[in-house]
């Protein structure tokens, strides 16, 4: 998340290392508070939720799209050839306003077997926010559908963040990822949360006693740095005894260096380390499985298709495959891992 408007462009807000390394500020901008869980009122029908949910980001932009780089050239560098990235996106440098990049984009992410994208957005107005109606389209020509990714605007309020569900709700969404929902107190929480029915809201927090004060409905961590698979087995079992959904974040790896500066990687091992995310969260019986994520470049935790540059690196040797096999090779294990993972279910 490391967008303008997301967190890092701004390098805003947005996602693991930006997100970190604001943590000073902001304290881990990204708590998302995916569905917002609101206990609601006897007989309210509840969303069920997707099995296997994907953060997802709308901020890349092109000059030919849309007058200007957005978030690729982040921290200094030059698109096309110079990105904010330790990778380079097989599809090349695009714009996310590009219709035919959204629906070659679905068309993946649903063949992979994941039902959800867990949109970013910035607050009405934002380029996020004027590119929304575009992805919902692309996600409901493949069947997957849309939650919101509730990100850490300026001037973000519980009051606003009330009429951000409300107007979010007109568009068919009914699910919500808060990131650093610990930014305001629980009970503030509950006072929103209260009056909320037919939506589903999941906090951005290893802490279930917040989350349950708070009146969610379950608990992300989005943060593969912070929070890898060791953690998932505790609080998991911690959100089913307050009668939460638990919903552990599974990620490739995190490199950021480019985009933000950051020293600190995971590093993606071939695909050890997405596997041994997927088998943490199983062995936790995970209710909903979210993957961190399927574009965010900038922070090196994507799974999109990557391709061979000089400067960047690459999928190659991920399960052993090269060249053009490695390029798709994460999508490919995903499908593996999300078949798996619903059968457990």
């Amino acid at each position: 998340m490391t967008g303008t408007s997301p967190l890092y462009g701004k390098s805003a807000p947005g996602s693991i290392g930006q997100r970190a390394t604001l943590r000073g500020v902001r304290v881990g901008a990204c708590l998302l508070v995916s569905l917002f869980a609101l206990v609601p009122a006897a007989g309210a029908l509840v969303p069920k939720a997707a099995p296997v949910a994907i953060f997802y980001y709308p901020w890349y932009g092109t000059p030919g799209e849309d007058g200007a780089y957005q978030h690729w050239h982040q921290n200094g560098h030059a698109p096309p050839s110079d990105i904010a990235s330790s990778f380079y996106p097989a599809r090349g440098v695009y714009s996310s306003s590009d219709t035919k990049v959204l629906d070659g984009q679905l068309r993946e992410i649903a063949r992979a077997g994941i039902g959800e994208i867990v949109t970013s957005w910035w607050g009405r107005g934002s380029a996020e926010d004027v590119r929304l109606p575009a992805v919902i389209r692309a996600a409901r020509a493949h069947g997957v559908t849309v939650a919101a990714h509730l990100e850490p605007y300026g001037g973000r309020t519980i009051a606003g963040m009330g009429l951000d569900v409300a107007y979010l709700r007109t568009l068919g969404i009914r699910d919500f990822f808060v990131y650093h929902a610990t930014d305001f107190p629980a009970t503030d929480w509950r006072a929103l949360t209260a009056t909320l029915s037919g939506v589903r809201l999941f906090a951005q927090t290893p802490l279930v006693g917040f989350a349950k004060g708070g009146g969610f409905q379950g608990v992300y961590t989005y943060d593969i740095l912070t929070y890898r698979g060791r953690t998932f087995g505790r609080m998991c079992n911690q959100a089913h005894r307050q009668h939460l959904l638990c919903a552990p974040s599974i990620g490739p790896g995190y490199s950021a260096r480019r985009a933000t500066g950051d020293g600190r990687v995971l590093a993606r091992r071939g695909g050890k380390t997405y596997d041994a995310m997927w088998r943490a969260a199983l062995r936790a019986h995970a209710d909903v499985a979210t993957i961190t994520s399927y574009n965010e470049w900038l922070e090196g935790t994507q799974i999109e298709p990557a391709r061979r540059r000089d400067g960047y690196s690459s999928y190659d040797g991920a399960w052993q495959k090269q060249g053009r096999l490695a390029e798709n090779s994460y999508l490919a294990r995903t499908a593996y891992w999300s078949h798996r993972f619903v059968a457990s279910r």
